[in-house]
């Protein structure tokens, strides 16, 4: 049976210092060796392979035509080496990599791209595939492991996803001359019949603001009915009526039309980050993640009162 030589990688760059300096003792300054240690590792070279790779002519190494093949062979594995040594450097950095992010409608037009631009701009070498999808089907794609994060309206618990989840205050939406807009925080009696923009009738978010109407003995107008938050923003600043939003969406809001106060009671929207529960997360996945926890945690945290907003 065939015994194949059993080289090192410190064998290999050796050999490739000694060819390049045609010289032991210069290749052991160069690496910081005992020319006698450089003596030794290349006659272990020879002597896994079987055959000499010089010929000594007293201080000197001349390289045999051997030599000069095997120095190909050597250098193409160390350049292999060292461009994946460069790349696990890049991925430990995350700096390099693939992020897949399913996301529910409300924040994959503008908020999710925004925080995107700021966490790739200095990552030329991450590459993202952003899928917008409703909350349910985002919830089944980080389950099934197919994307590597998600961001959701908050699922019920099921072992396949860990879910970390967000309250996020609802937030009225004023015309900026709506004599609402002076108070530093909106009840349901404030709107009670004022044309309002709101979300369709079975939508989770929709069925609690009437409720919160109903306890407040106040009085729901719903001029528009919608699919998403956003276009209410249009809207609102057209005069037309008030809306009863989610922080997403104000984060995603850069006009100058519409100003924001807290709503009271609390109505809180429930928005979750979701990732598979059964595959370890990638370098670039954790980074990314601990940002978007970081984003959702200050909007959580945010007020809108009157003071705040010009």
């Amino acid at each position: 049976m065939t015994s194949f030589p059993n080289l090192t990688i410190r064998q290999l760059q050796t050999f490739r210092e000694v060819m390049r300096t045609g010289s032991i003792s210069e290749a052991g300054r160069t690496l910081g060796r005992t020319q006698p240690a450089i003596s030794s590792m290349i006659a272990a070279i020879e002597t896994q392979l079987g055959f000499p790779l010089f010929v000594r002519d007293r201080s000197r190494l001349v390289p045999r035509p051997e030599a000069q093949y095997f120095l190909e062979e050597a250098e193409e594995v160390l350049i292999r080496l060292e461009r994946a040594q460069r790349a696990m450097m890049e991925l430990s950095s995350h700096r390099r990599g693939n992020l897949r992010i399913a996301c529910y409608p409300a924040a994959s037009g503008v908020f999710l791209p925004r925080l995107l631009v700021e966490f790739l701009r200095d990552r030329p070498k991450v590459k993202a595939d952003l899928m917008m999808r409703s909350s349910q089907v985002v919830e089944d794609l980080v389950a099934s492991q197919e994307y590597d994060i998600g961001l959701a309206e908050t699922p019920q618990p099921r072992p396949s996803i860990q879910i970390e989840s967000f309250a996020m205050g609802s937030v009225v939406a004023l015309a900026p001359d709506d004599p609402l807009a002076a108070l530093p925080v909106v009840t349901p009696r404030d709107l009670s019949g004022k044309p309002l923009a709101m979300l369709f009738d079975e939508h989770v978010n929709t069925i609690a603001l009437r409720e919160v109407f109903r306890q407040s003995g106040a009085a729901v107008n719903q001029r528009f009915s919608l699919r998403t938050y956003l276009p209410t923003l249009e809207l609102v600043a057209g005069g037309l009526c008030a809306s009863v939003i989610d922080r997403i969406t104000v984060a995603s809001y850069s006009g100058s039309g519409v100003v924001f106060r807290d709503f009271a009671p609390a109505l809180p929207t429930g928005i979750s980050i979701l990732l598979p529960a059964h595959r370890p997360p990638s370098q670039i996945t954790l980074a990314f993640h601990e940002r978007l926890s970081q984003e959702m945690q200050r909007l959580e945290d945010l007020s809108y009162k009157a003071e705040r907003t010009a």
